[in-house]
């Protein structure tokens, strides 16, 4: 399939680079494709960034068949550069399968991505930190009131220009974590380790209430036993205990991240002993208790890297590295981050190029 391309008459006024907020301001354009049941998917696109008409019967608004992606561009010596894109497209499909909505052809979605970000390539800031955050999305788009897999899906590309996670000259800022004691997230056979919608609207009423006790993010631990961690809201996360890395074994209700993956990989290449397993909060609090908890992070695409300086399970309050960021971390942070911006030899192939010209 080619892509047909139609461009905006006339650009958008850019957003102050200085003061950008997370997902306020889209790029001109936008990719669209669609799917019929019997055609496949069909009509790949780049038009004018604008609104959508959709029917009321539209089988996403009342079934939820819906999942997403997100990732960055980043600019790196006067090129783009993206960060693992392969993955996000192989993790949409998994979703997708989960969600039974049908798979993408991934080696041409990436194409596709790649020439999005030239279209609009005027849009990826410059300043040290910032990035052009990307939302690949799947809904379900049959107008029908029955309970089925939808006959037709659009998946569409958008874009927004972001700030850096960090302000320039800022030190990571470790954050506080309340463990969930009511709520839970998902349970193994579930849809725990897909991206869809779902699961982050069902994860909104136990950020609430954590925010309400003065804590930045809420840990799940699993549904059954109410024991066993799991990941952070948005993030996985990993325990340096003894010299060991430890990380909750994938495993079925989990979201395999890609900064996760990524992050595994480079404490391998480093030479750490990297755990995956079954972790309990008992784990955790008698490691703090000994001692030996020596870091906790978690690892995302908005953050890379951030640091945790608290975690509040049950009665217990446990602080973490006296609530600094750890050495690990910060080179952790450090090597992705330099990677993505070019500042750092991309040993493992991780990148994309795209010209700015």
């Amino acid at each position: 399939m080619e892509v047909r391309i139609d461009q905006v008459e006339e650009r958008k006024e850019k957003p102050d680079y200085n003061a950008l907020q997370f997902g306020k301001h889209f790029t001109d354009h936008m990719f669209v494709i669609e799917y019929t049941h019997g055609k496949g998917w069909h009509d790949p696109r780049i038009t004018p960034y604008a609104p959508l008409t959709m029917d009321p019967a539209s089988l996403v608004f009342h079934y939820g068949q819906a999942v997403f992606e997100g990732l960055k561009a980043y600019y790196a010596d006067g090129e783009i550069v993206l960060f693992r894109p392969e993955q996000n497209f192989r993790r949409l499909n998994q979703s997708n399968e989960r969600m039974t909505i049908p798979p993408v052809d991934e080696d041409f979605m990436v194409d596709a991505l790649k020439q999005l970000v030239h279209v609009d390539r005027e849009w990826v800031p410059t300043k040290e930190g910032q990035s052009l955050y990307i939302r690949p999305f799947v809904i379900a788009t049959e107008a029908a009131l029955s309970v089925k897999p939808s006959a037709h899906y659009t998946l569409m590309i958008i874009m927004s220009p972001v700030g850096a996670y960090y302000a320039s000259g800022e030190q990571m800022q470790p954050v506080s974590i309340y463990v969930e004691d009511e709520y839970v997230r998902s349970v193994k056979g579930g849809v725990g380790f897909t991206k869809t919608s779902g699961n982050y609207a069902a994860s909104l009423k136990a950020q609430s209430k954590a925010e309400a006790l003065g804590y930045d993010q809420v840990l799940w631990l699993d549904a059954v036993e109410n024991r066993y961690v799991e990941e952070v809201g948005s993030m996985n996360i990993f325990f340096k205990i003894g010299g060991k890395v430890l990380t909750p074994a994938l495993n079925g209700s989990i979201l395999e991240g890609i900064t996760r993956k990524s992050v595994i990989e480079l404490l391998h290449h480093w030479g750490y002993e990297v755990v995956e397993a079954h972790i309990t909060m008992e784990d955790i609090y008698d490691a703090s208790q000994s001692g030996k908890l020596e870091e906790v992070f978690g690892t995302g695409t908005a953050a890379v890297i951030s640091p945790v300086g608290t975690l509040k399970w049950k009665e217990e309050e446990i602080a973490v590295n006296g609530q600094q960021a750890g050495e690990l971390s910060k080179r952790l942070y450090e090597a992705i981050t330099g990677i993505q911006t070019g500042d750092k030899q991309d040993e493992f192939n991780w990148t994309e190029t795209i010209s700015m010209k």
